[in-house]
């Protein structure tokens, strides 16, 4: 048994050396096929044989310096390779020599000696000496069969750049190859052959045995791309994308809430994106409008309205700073053609607390108190007894919790009492706030605490739910924003009131409720418009100040009710007003009309309401309203609602109540509907109510049709004046679809009804008729009639050419006419858009009749005009339109203005307000008027012209009432108003380049058959020299009203301002201004045409403090006036003020004041004096004392009086309250840097010394 397993041993040893024999050959060809690079891609492993699956290896033994190798014997041989191999072959058969200490792996492998690693998806012969091998090599068992008679090399072919699934942002690139040497490539792009003449670089490897190729400027489409090369049956192909134009808008905030301190930013950044998500590498410039805060980024051009940022690559970002406001903030990104929004919190700042204030306690004479009231001191009554008297202002902030607290109080008068004694809400229009640039002031005022009162009180948190109003209790000023959603027309409440208000969120249901018992007579003016700025008439006097709310309307000619535009101006911005006069002019003229894109004229009106004082007006309100949020997220907000308002003005009484829906759906779509009730005590036809209905439903019903359904309808009895305008007595629905059939063609259709079933308002003639206000218009006789609309049309785009065709059934019916005045009438409306250059536009449309009948308020028209893309969201237009027929035939409308062409979805205006347009035919963002439509004609230079002719009468008679001449129209009776015909032509320059120097001049001019108006405003201002300010302002204007006559009203102010820019030692302000007929109103007509006055106003200003100890003031004012009422009866009059002060500080804590006063006026004199003398017992406790003497000499009216007396007074600065409330805590030392300090070794010790 020995000797046969020694003979076994020895024949296994005589196998093994066969065989490493065989390994010896085998890897000099290895080395070989390693030097001619005869290799296969690893990526074709589909080439792979199927015959290497079954093999047999053999392992040698191992050396001292070798692994253990195996060596693959398969049963055919494809290739044969030697590679650098890192890995350990896999899935080998094994024969293991006897002096293995382990059992090789399954592997279909063969490597050279030299081998370090090895390619994958390649037959490779595996060596005694290798370190790892090669997958998939075939080699034949039939040792008499040589290996280079069984070699196939196989192809390959691989696309090197660009990557796989790579997104490009040009439409060309060049395209990197690798192939086999010999082979024959194709290059295709979305299965088009590349030509040849694309080809650029080749390059040939003679080891590798591959040949790489460049080619150069391959054309590729917007979207997904597949790039193909092929050799022979082998193909490698790769998807790649190519950014195309920007299709959408997208833009996010990074910070979801910051604190509303007016100190914190939010970063918004943006992207444009194509059709397929990917970022558009396009440049565009981006305008940014937030409903709250700033930018505070520089603006890209200040030239152009709104705040404009540069777009690089698709990029861009801006730097909102956070006002002062706890709110949602809705931010709109706009570019041509595209739109997008987002929103942010603007939470609660719970800050540190804050307290300011002071208490002063007087004893003394009552009548003495030279620091009261003007009326107060040296009364009429001569009441000069003794009194303690006591004076406080407060005001405190801070946080209690997670509430801000912040309060004010002012014992002696209203918080928003300015210097010329008037009480206004949110304190407008006082002359006192109007700022002027004066050199070093950079600081500003913002008003925080509200009141006509002498308290407000506010307590506030942010609420936890996303996108909810903060929770809030206040006493003072408020809007009513709340009571105005965009789910709310009926039920809509805009006013301005003070007294009680509240918000709170219980989840998603928020609870609003209000109170005030400071309500005057409401009233609501209809104005039509001249062309021209003002000035506009209201028909009260004496208005509430801060109470008015002033839009402008759009509404279809001769289509009462179709309010396609809906414009809240903006006091300072749009418009200044004069509360005494009841006047309005506006910053820039207001035409009478407009046109909508299918080249239909719209009326513009003027719709104001506001507060009055009048007599027995005072009365109360309260409302609430209860909304639950079902979806918070912006741009899909849905909510239901419930509104209840209850108000009271003596004998009037009025309520209102209803509710109201919006779901906003996934697909761009929206429902809305409202229900209104409302009980109204009038005061021409007693009590009265009604109720108003309104659904809509619009969307996107398939990927290329959209849609819109609407049913709304108001009873004759329904009221409501603080909303948008609507016609009582009015029902209209409808359905309209536009469809998209290619990219170049719209079809569209429509179907429209409306019944009119009210009281046409009762034309006034007279002039106690015209000038005898009235909260509602008198009403006359009844209306019964309908009209039925059907269009149907189709639209076609021919490169930058287009034309729309339509065809148009109208149904009139006159229920309440004796005669037979029922129409049928069908019009063909075509329209042609041409492009005479790249920024010159012909637009041409022509209304024919297609029957014998015309209707009556659409008949056969001509429209021509040009439109010229002056700039950027600037166009220049001309039209002009002719009236072939109906009530208007022989009339014509010529206009000449600058208009914005963009969608500036917030108006873009300075004051970023956002307005939306619903029209029968489309849900779309328009712009604003005034200074939004200017004309850059150099940097900071800016030109703003317009003109508009209307030739004919366009007072008709519509569905609703008979149009008339009128200065104004009561409540909701603007169906009456139109216009008359006439020129208005205006022009306007404006330089605001120089921050040292602007300037601004305009120039209106309006004819027409009611009369001339001329509208010159101009003004300046500016340095002088580094230390002198200088400005000057001219505005006269005449009444714009239809039916008034009056004279021009002139105002001219200069001013100047001198504040040492080196030192602040002497500063003085002068002030000039000369008014003529300031108070003209239109009741001076009864006076006569003779009625006018002149107004002269000086004064000078200074304060001198040579030294800490020494302060000196002094003022002098002087007002002429002259009243003409007739050539001969003339009255002259003038008033003089002089105030001097010194104050003389002995010490830090001892100071001596004393300042006198005179004032004359005819045969008026008064003179007031006081010394006082004031020692600080603590830093904010002053004690004083002093005395006090005036005298009054007025033979006309009160006589002479005169009275004096010593007092005493105490005052307390307040900075602490509640245990620490308020105290301004000093800030801890900044950390500094630490340093190391040297210490100097100490000399050695001298002997005896410890």
């Amino acid at each position: 048994m020995k000797s046969l397993g020694y003979h076994h041993y020895l024949i296994k040893l005589l196998v093994g050396t066969v065989f490493l024999s065989l390994s010896s050959a085998l890897s000099h060809d290895l080395a070989k096929a390693e030097n001619t690079n005869q290799l296969t891609s690893t990526e074709n492993q589909e080439d792979k044989s199927a015959d290497s699956k079954s093999s047999q290896t053999i392992t040698s033994p191992r050396s001292e310096n070798t692994r253990e190798t195996n060596i693959t014997v398969p049963e055919k041989l494809d290739t044969l390779v030697s590679s650098p191999s890192k890995e350990e072959p896999k899935q080998v058969d094994t024969l293991v020599s006897p002096i293995s200490k382990e059992e090789p792996k399954q592997v279909d492998t063969l490597v050279s000696p030299i081998s370090k690693g090895g390619l994958r998806g390649v037959d490779t012969l595996v060596s005694p000496t290798s370190e790892g091998g090669l997958r998939g090599v075939n080699i034949p068992l039939d040792p008499n069969t040589t290996n280079t008679e069984n070699t196939q090399v196989t192809k390959i072919v691989k696309i090197l750049t660009p990557k796989p699934e790579e997104v490009l942002n040009s439409l060309s690139t060049s395209v990197i190859v690798q192939f086999s040497l010999g082979s024959q490539i194709e290059l295709r792009v979305n299965g088009q052959l590349v030509e040849q003449s694309l080809l650029g670089r080749t390059e040939t490897n003679p080891d590798t045995k591959l040949v790489t190729q460049t080619w150069y400027g391959i054309g590729l489409k917007e979207g997904q791309n597949d790039l193909s090369a092929t050799i022979g049956e082998k193909t490698d192909t790769v998807q790649i994308s190519v950014t195309g134009a920007a299709t959408q808008l997208k833009i996010e905030s990074l910070s979801s809430r910051i604190p509303a301190d007016g100190r914190s930013t939010a970063i918004i950044q943006g992207q444009l994106l194509d059709k397929d998500g990917n970022r558009s590498n396009q440049d565009a410039v981006i305008t940014l409008t937030p409903t709250a805060g700033k930018f505070i980024d520089a603006d890209l051009n200040p030239d152009q309205p709104g705040f404009q940022v540069q777009a690089k690559e698709g990029l861009f970002t801006a730097k909102l700073l956070a006002d002062n406001k706890a709110q949602t903030v809705r931010i709109s990104a706009i570019t041509t053609g595209l739109e997008a929004f987002t929103q942010l919190q603007f939470e609660t700042s719970l800050r540190p607390s804050l307290l300011t204030g002071f208490i002063d306690l007087r004893l003394g004479a009552k009548g003495t108190d030279y620091y009261s009231r003007y009326r107060d001191f040296l009364p009429v009554d001569r009441n000069n007894d003794p009194q303690f008297g006591f004076n406080s202002a407060i005001f405190a902030t801070g946080s209690i919790g997670e509430w801000l607290f912040t309060g004010a109080y002012n014992s002696s008068r209203s918080l928003n009492e300015g210097c010329d004694c008037d009480t206004n809400l949110f304190a407008t229009g006082s002359s006192n706030n109007q700022t002027y640039p004066v050199n070093g002031d950079s600081s500003k005022s913002e008003l925080v605490t509200p009141s006509i009162s002498s308290v407000f009180v506010r307590l506030e948190r942010s609420s936890k739910v996303p996108g909810a109003n903060p929770d809030y209790l206040t006493w003072g000023d408020y809007n009513t924003e709340e009571f105005a959603r965009p789910s709310q027309q009926f039920t809509s409440i805009s006013r301005q009131l003070n007294g009680f208000k509240s918000n709170y969120n219980l989840g998603s249901l928020a609870i609003t409720g209000f109170y005030s018992q400071y309500v005057k007579g409401f009233q609501r003016d209809t104005i039509a418009p001249d062309g021209t700025s003002g000035y506009y008439f209201l028909s009260r006097r004496i208005l509430v100040g801060g109470s008015e709310n002033i839009y402008l309307e759009l509404e279809e000619l001769n289509r009462p009710g179709t309010v396609v535009k809906r414009q809240k101006l903006e006091r300072g911005t749009d418009y200044d007003i004069d509360y005494d006069r009841g006047t309005v002019l506006f910053k820039s003229p207001i035409f009478r009309t407009a046109v909508n894109e299918y080249g239909q004229i719209l009326v513009r009106k003027i719709i104001v309401s506001y507060e009055y004082d009048a007599k027995n007006s005072d009365g109360q309100i309260y409302a609430s309203r209860l909304q639950y949020n079902l979806s918070g997220a912006d741009q899909k907000q849905s909510w239901l609602g419930t509104t209840f308002l209850q108000e009271s003005q003596g004998l009037r009484e009025f309520q209102i109540y209803g509710a109201d829906t919006q779901i906003s759906f996934t697909n761009a779509g929206k429902l809305t509907a409202e229900y209104a009730h409302s009980q109204n005590s009038s005061e021409l036809l007693g009590p009265v109510s009604g109720q108003a209905y309104r659904l809509e439903l619009e969307g996107q019903l398939f990927s290329f049709l959209t849609g819109r359904t609407y049913y709304t309808s108001v009873d004759t009895g329904f009221a409501n004046n603080a909303t948008t305008s609507f016609v009582p007595g009015q029902t209209r629905y409808g359905v309209q679809a536009v469809g998209k059939v290619t990219n170049s063609t719209n079809l569209r259709w429509q179907y429209d009804h409306e019944d009119n079933f009210g009281l046409a308002p009762v034309a006034r003639n007279t002039f106690e008729e015209l000038f005898t206000p009235q909260s509602q218009a008198t009403t006359g006789s009844a209306v019964n009639n309908s009209l039925t609309t059907v269009t149907a049309g189709v639209q076609q785009r021919f490169g930058q050419s287009s034309v729309d065709l339509d065809w148009i059934y109208r149904q009139r019916q006159d229920r309440m006419s004796s005669s037979n005045s029922n129409t049928n009438s069908q019009q063909l409306r075509s329209r042609l858009n041409v492009p005479l250059a790249k920024s010159l536009t012909f637009q041409a449309q022509n209304e024919l009749s297609l029957t014998s009948q015309q209707d009556s308020v659409y008949p056969a028209r001509t429209t021509f005009g040009l439109n010229w893309a002056a700039m950027s969201g600037v166009n220049v237009s001309l039209s002009h339109q002719i009236f072939n027929g109906g009530q208007s035939s022989g009339n014509s409308v010529t206009s000449l203005n600058l208009n914005g062409e963009q969608k500036l979805g917030a108006d873009t205006s300075l004051t970023g307000r956002y307005s939306i347009v619903g029209s029968s035919d489309q849900m779309s963002t328009q712009g604003a008027i005034g200074l939004k439509n200017r004309l850059t004609i150099a940097p900071g230079l800016l030109l703003n012209v317009g003109y508009e002719h209307v030739f004919g009468s366009f007072f008709n008679r519509n569905a609703s009432s008979q149009q008339f001449s009128q200065p104004f129209a009561f409540g909701q009776a603007g169906s009456s108003v139109s216009f008359n015909s006439g020129d208005s032509y205006s022009a306007g320059l404006e330089y605001t380049d120089n921050p040292n120097f602007q300037a601004s001049t305009k120039y209106e001019y309006r004819s027409s058959a009611g009369g001339t108006n001329t509208v010159i405003t101009s003004g300046i201002t500016g340095k002088v020299s580094p230390s002198l300010t200088a400005l000057a302002r001219y505005q006269q204007a005449s009444s714009a009203n239809q039916n008034l006559g009056l004279g021009d009203s002139v105002n001219v102010k200069m001013g100047l301002a001198y504040r040492d820019i080196n030192s602040d030692q002497f500063n003085a302000l002068f002030r000039y201004e000369y008014r003529q007929n300031p108070a003209t109103i239109p009741d001076s007509i009864l006076l006569g045409t003779g009625t006018g006055a002149t107004d002269h106003t000086f004064a000078v200003e200074t304060i001198y403090a040579p030294n800490w100890q020494w302060e000196f003031y002094g003022k002098y004012a002087f007002r002429n006036s002259t009243s003409y009422l007739s050539n001969e009866l003339v009255g002259t009059s003038s008033v003089n003020l002089s105030q001097l002060r010194a104050t003389y500080r002995l010490g830090y804590s001892l100071d001596l004041v004393g300042e006198s006063r005179l004032i004359t006026q005819g045969n008026y004199m008064e003179t007031g004096f006081v010394l006082e003398t004031g020692y600080y017992l603590t830093p904010n406790l002053r004690l004083a004392a002093g005395y006090a003497f005036g005298k009054v000499e007025d033979r006309d009216f009160s006589g002479s009086r005169a009275a004096g007396g010593a007092y005493l007074g105490l005052t307390v600065k307040l900075n602490e309250l509640f245990e620490g409330f308020g105290l301004q805590k000093v800030a801890p030392k900044q950390q500094q840097e630490s340093v190391t300090k040297e210490t100097p070794l100490s000399p050695p010790l001298a002997r005896g010394e410890r």
